[in-house]
């Protein structure tokens, strides 16, 4: 495996967290967002997006309408820079305590559990140890170095939100490799 990757989460990291955003008129992308991304693609790393969509577990929107939102995003991406391309977005859209009984299940992808990344790994054959997980909350920490990643904490506001609730055995002591201010910032350490 040679291919390496930015695993960006998406709310707090590549735009404003304003809980359970559903409309793509209601994103905000933070400054710098999609050159980062661009940035990312002209040094050869594959670019995703990992994310957990409890949106859809809540009723809130349906999977169908979160597919469509994720192609809006992507071209809202692509209209900030045309390089700023995402190869694709991992969602998990289950939460333990759902509204929508299907999705009311306990899931080897939501965040802090590495699932989302490590079907990116294996679909694209990504080498972790030659990739980043770009994330705000510690949860985003977790998930990237349980895949095996450079971990690299973005202090959006989030950041100081408790662990997310999961079943996972977590191991103790985990930081992130690095820590950001803005997104831009990850020109200093994505090199």
């Amino acid at each position: 495996m040679s291919n390496k990757a930015v695993f960006f989460d998406r709310d707090g990291v590549l735009n404003v967290d304003t809980d359970y955003i559903s409309l793509i008129s209601s994103v905000e992308l933070y400054d710098g967002a999609a050159d980062i991304i661009a940035y990312c693609k002209n040094l050869g790393y594959w670019t995703f997006i990992v994310t957990n969509q409890p949106i859809v577990a809540r009723g809130i929107i349906s999977e169908e309408e979160l597919i469509k939102f994720n192609f809006d995003y992507k071209t809202l991406l692509l209209k900030q820079n045309c390089r700023a391309e995402i190869d694709e977005i991992f969602y998990c859209t289950h939460h333990p305590e759902a509204d929508v009984e299907k999705y009311r299940i306990l899931c080897d992808c939501r965040k802090p559990k590495p699932g989302l990344l490590i079907k990116a790994i294996e679909k694209y054959s990504i080498d972790p140890s030659k990739s980043f997980m770009v994330g705000d909350r510690i949860s985003d920490i977790i998930a990237g170095f349980l895949a095996g990643c450079k971990t690299i904490q973005y202090k959006s506001g989030k950041h100081l939100e408790p662990m997310i609730k999961t079943d996972l055995n977590i191991p103790e002591n985990i930081q992130p490799d690095y820590i950001i201010d803005r997104i831009s910032d990850l020109r200093k350490i994505i090199v």
